[in-house]
């Protein structure tokens, strides 16, 4: 009361300042008479408005400011009962020339009031026909409801439709049995809800595979299973459905049909799925397939069912199948206690580096990794001990290791497993960041030499090929030498003919590009500058060491090359030669940039 007497202290006319307290008092209508007493008789018409007082306010505004009236009645009728609402909504449309944006806006509103007001008054034709009209989806949605809660489910349909409310047009049209509407609007229904009811009509009316295709889209996969094994008889889309879903019903559905087929290995493995565990194990003890239970269990199998498993293979004494499931179960010490116990049997020794990097634990690990080093530290099975290095994360041992693994694979002749070896390696350390072993790099680099010289060959590229063959012939104790007495005596002979003659004559002077850190000359083929004592990178295409000047990088794997034989290579529709990756995105890059991120990289 204080604040409101202090806002009004100011005034000196009596009408208004008596009109003020009277209001203040609600005393209106005392109020009302003398504002329209006073020097500002609008101010009666702005009391009744803050009032929402509208029949009084549109009285008030016929005589002092007409202009508002379309405002009012607007308010109005958001108020009445429908039949004046659709009147004053009518009264509240104004012309708007200028495409004002407020007055667009209040048109809006009261258009779509007229379009609910008609359909609510029995005016269904004009209420419908103006919803459509009306841009906005809001009032075609509210128009539509009304229509639905009066039954009249035709013309709510066409609503929801063309206001893109597809859900809720289908499920009017399934209220009111419209089932070719239905049909019409299905591809464009998310509701799960709507596609299953669609479905089971469907199925009553025997159309399958449009039910089928319904339940599937509204996710009722058990439906869908039992519809595809019976009446249809497609076993193996089922069996795709119950893979892809996970849903036990589907696979007990799928399992029972397996039983009367007789396929006992398949039945197994869904009975698993649907977790009729004892009843699999039975029928695979009945029909001697505990293989097939065991690959159930192990696909589909929980920690106990594992450990149940585990314990039954213990007491048959077959450790690695015992083994196998107590790692699966998570009991990581007894599981690598029987492996121990075979650790000269390959599998047992895989399945050990799989329970150990599982297990995470660093005695367990430990002790794996002084059995796979064997004595003085020789390395009893490299090619593991890479594996169980990577699996644990320790990049710098597993690194070490490639490079024996590598050698090995060298040794049996599989160039393309050594370098891919190396190479994934490489990899590796890139991508966890860590430094890479210029050893390792440098391994890399020599097969992959020696790998892309038929390649070169191929594209005429002699002087190319010979020059990594060169290469090669220097880390030559890299390659093994137990092929040498297998060479044919005519090859031999010519070997021996182009080794004696070729010291008569001169190779042709290997050619000089700039360095691309410090830009001194530098031979092609070597991978270290003399002036800046850097190691520079090779290109993988070519061999010989990158440029700054034409310098780019394989989409794929980012390793360096020049650009032009990149665009050459893309253009001839070939691939990357070290990860074989579409060569098309390959363009111009910095090569300093580069440079510097490698310096981090190599020891």
């Amino acid at each position: 009361m204080v604040t409101a007497l202090e806002q009004i202290e100011t005034i000196e006319e009596k009408n208004l300042l008596h009109a003020q307290i009277y209001t203040i008092l609600s005393r209106y209508d005392d109020a009302e008479r003398l504002y329209l007493d006073s020097s500002k008789p609008i101010e009666a018409l702005n009391m009744r408005r803050d009032l929402l007082e509208w029949p009084k306010a549109l009285v008030l505004a016929e005589t002092m400011d007409p202009k508002e009236i379309p405002f009012l009645s607007k308010e109005y009728a958001q108020e009445g009962d429908h039949a004046n609402s659709l009147v004053n909504y009518e009264k509240g449309v104004v012309e708007n020339p200028d495409n004002s944006p407020e007055l667009q806006e209040h048109n809006e509103i009261c258009q779509s009031g007229i379009a609910r007001m008609a359909i609510k008054t029995g005016d269904l034709r004009r209420g419908v026909q103006l919803a459509k009209q009306l841009e906005g989806r809001v009032v075609k949605r509210d128009c539509a409801i009304i229509l639905e809660q009066m039954k009249q489910f035709t013309e709510a349909a066409q609503l929801y439709e063309v206001g893109l409310f597809y859900d809720r047009a289908a499920a009017v049209c399934l209220k009111a049995n419209a089932w070719a509407k239905v049909g019409e609007l299905l591809e464009k229904v998310k509701s799960p809800k709507i596609h299953i009811q669609y479905g089971k009509i469907m199925e009553k009316e025997k159309k399958y595979k449009v039910a089928v295709q319904c339940y599937e889209r509204g996710r009722d996969y058990d439906n869908q299973v039992r519809l595809l094994l019976d009446p249809l008889n497609e076993p193996d889309e089922a069996v795709r459905v119950v893979r892809e879903s996970r849903s036990i019903e589907g696979a007990k559905l799928v399992a029972k049909f397996f039983v009367k087929l007789g396929d006992h290995n398949s039945a197994i493995q869904f009975l698993v799925m649907s977790q009729c565990v004892q009843e699999a194990f039975e029928l695979a003890e009945k029909n001697n397939s505990l293989k097939e239970y065991a690959n159930a269990i192990e696909k589909h199998g929980n920690i106990s069912q594992s450990l149940e498993l585990a314990e039954y293979y213990n007491k048959l004494n077959d450790m690695y199948m015992a083994a196998k499931f107590y790692t699966q179960a998570g009991h990581y010490s007894t599981a690598m206690s029987l492996l121990f116990k075979n650790g000269d049997d390959e599998d047992c020794v895989a399945l050990a580096v799989d329970c150990g990097i599982k297990s995470k634990d660093p005695a367990l690990t430990n002790k794996l990794i002084t059995l796979l080093l064997g004595e003085n530290n020789q390395m009893k099975d490299p090619a593991q001990l890479f594996r169980l290095y990577v699996g644990l994360g320790r990049t710098k041992e597993a690194a070490k290791t490639a490079v024996v693994v590598a050698s090995i694979h060298q040794d049996n002749g599989s160039y393309r497993g050594a370098r891919d070896l190396l190479f994934q390696m490489h990899q590796q350390l890139r991508e966890k960041m860590m430094r890479i072993p210029l050893d390792m790099n440098k391994s890399l680099m020599i097969i992959h030499s020696y790998m892309i010289v038929k390649t070169l060959i191929n594209r005429k590229e002699t002087l190319l090929a010979a020059r990594l063959l060169i290469r090669t012939c220097g880390e030559i104790h890299r390659f093994p030498s137990q092929y040498r007495p297998k060479i044919h005596e005519k090859y031999k002979k010519k070997i021996e003919d182009i080794v004696r003659k070729g010291g008569n004559q001169n190779d042709i002077p290997e050619l000089s590009t700039p360095c691309p850190i410090c830009d001194d000359s530098m031979a092609d083929y070597s991978m270290s500058c003399d002036n800046c004592k850097s190691l520079i990178p090779y290109c993988i295409l070519t061999g010989r060491h990158i440029i700054a000047e034409d310098f780019s990088k394989c989409p794929h794997c980012e390793m360096p090359g020049f650009y032009s034989e990149f665009r050459k290579l893309s253009n001839q529709n070939e691939n990357c030669y070290m990860c074989g990756g579409d060569l098309k995105g390959a363009i111009p890059e910095d090569a300093k940039a580069y440079l510097e991120k490698m310096e981090k990289e190599y020891k």
